[in-house]
């Protein structure tokens, strides 16, 4: 017999990841050990020590108070404040070293979510310590400031799981004020300075459509020139028109809010939900109307597809560009309506740039809530709440500086986009053009 070559011997020689007669199963390459789960341990069990040795030893040894009513008396939960701020401290702590140590692979979300609410409520008794809270107040202002970021990511789900990238909400928002207060305060009517919102919202999103889909324009540019266009316009008209004339251009009527009798005697939930304005029963609704459609009708299943596939789509009939318009113009629509908060129940009144920065933490609710209905609302809830603990806080008299706490709702938002998102994944089609071959 002669010799195998080198190149024989080679190709004979079964390869360490490819499958064989004696070795059936294919050789695979080691997990890595420092994967996301042991990651995101290692930040919680941090921020657990951070609340245990940092904020224990500064907490007065004094009862927190968390109550139902506006005052300390029905106090719903009563606790030392230094030794709830070591005790939840600990359960960060726990929680994040049973993520490090890989034993929540089935449960990591919901040990993640005990390890930050850990952390939340240690500094809470920090706070509180000496104090109270009056969790249905806080609750009713926490849905309060959600509303205008959950009907701002609504109609960021719309445009981007069609394949439009909505960069222009905060646009959407001034545009909506803007024409809530005008045209409120002409006609001195609450429910035409709504409808004007949703017209205004719908101006900023017809352009952003015919910009991209029609004539391909890059979609976060055009969201960007449009956040600036809305800024300028509604900033000059403002000290055109309303500085100058605020009695008649500038104090729309304030949006009433409705009692259901029965319902709004529940405690704690139903003075939140059953005692409140039309818009925050609106942004609740199209949470439930939005993912219904989504998920369960032809125009959802549509809409999904062409996010996804527009080629696929465009070949078994549907009109690819004429559902990106119809669903970026609704967004339009529900995003002006957002808008219609800041001064028809939030202020009053319009001022320069009052939405501060808003339509962005509603886009990185759209992200951190993976482009669902569901996932938006409960980042909106997430990042209301930030905002509405910065305000008590502050009013309450708190240790913490106040510029650190006027941050903590766009801090909210970094952490939650950077940090805890992990890898999601957008529509395939988001923001790429379509051309019709």
């Amino acid at each position: 017999m002669t010799p195998m070559s080198t190149t024989e011997q080679s190709e004979s020689q079964p390869s360490p990841t490819t499958a064989t007669a004696a070795n059936p199963t294919p050789t695979t390459a080691p997990a890595r050990f420092w994967d996301r789960q042991r990651r995101l341990g290692v930040g919680v069990v941090l921020i657990g020590l951070i609340a245990t040795v940092v904020f224990g030893p500064l907490a007065p040894s004094k009862t927190a108070r968390f109550t139902l009513s506006e005052d300390a008396a029905g106090a719903a939960l009563s606790i030392n404040g230094q030794l709830g701020t070591i005790l939840f401290g600990l359960v960060a702590v726990v929680a994040g070293g049973v993520l490090l140590a890989g034993l929540a692979r089935r449960f990591q979300t919901t040990v993640l979510s005990l390890g930050i609410l850990g952390f939340v409520l240690s500094f809470l008794c920090w706070q509180v310590a000496g104090k109270f809270l009056p969790l249905v107040d806080t609750a009713s202002g926490t849905l309060q400031l959600a509303v205008p970021l959950v009907l701002g990511a609504l109609a960021g789900v719309l445009g981007e799981r069609s394949g439009v990238v909505n960069v222009a909400i905060e646009g959407q928002f001034l545009m909506g004020a803007f024409g809530a207060a005008l045209v409120g305060t002409m006609a001195t009517s609450v429910w035409l300075g709504l409808f004007s919102a949703a017209i205004g919202g719908v101006l900023i999103a017809a352009i952003l459509a015919v910009l991209a889909i029609r004539y391909l324009v890059d979609q976060v540019v055009v969201g960007i020139v449009l956040n600036l266009l809305a800024l300028g316009m509604t900033g000059f008209l403002y000290e055109r028109l309303m500085q100058t004339d605020a009695q008649s251009y500038n104090q729309p009527p304030r949006m009433p809010e409705w009692r259901i009798p029965g319902l709004a005697d529940i405690p704690v939930v139903g003075p939140v939900l059953f005692d409140t304005n039309l818009l925050v029963w609106l942004a609740l609704i199209l949470v439930f109307v939005i993912h219904f459609a989504l998920t369960r009708t032809r125009w959802g299943l549509r809409t999904r597809a062409v996010g996804e596939h527009p080629t696929a789509a465009d070949t078994v009939g549907i009109r690819v560009r004429g559902l990106r318009y119809l669903n970026v113009l609704l967004g339009g629509v529900i995003a002006g309506a957002g808008g219609a908060y800041f001064t028809l129940v939030a202020t009053g009144s319009f001022n320069k740039n009052m939405t501060a920065g808003a339509g962005f933490i509603a886009l990185a609710a759209l992200i951190f809530g993976r482009w669902t209905p569901f996932g938006a609302l409960g980042a909106a809830l997430f990042f209301g709440f930030a905002q509405k603990l910065a305000t008590y806080l502050s009013v309450a008299g708190s240790s913490v500086p106040s510029q650190f706490l006027n941050m903590l709702p766009y801090l909210a938002t970094i952490i939650a986009v950077a940090g805890l998102v992990g890898r999601v994944r957008a529509p395939a089609a988001d923001g790429q053009p379509y051309i019709k071959s």
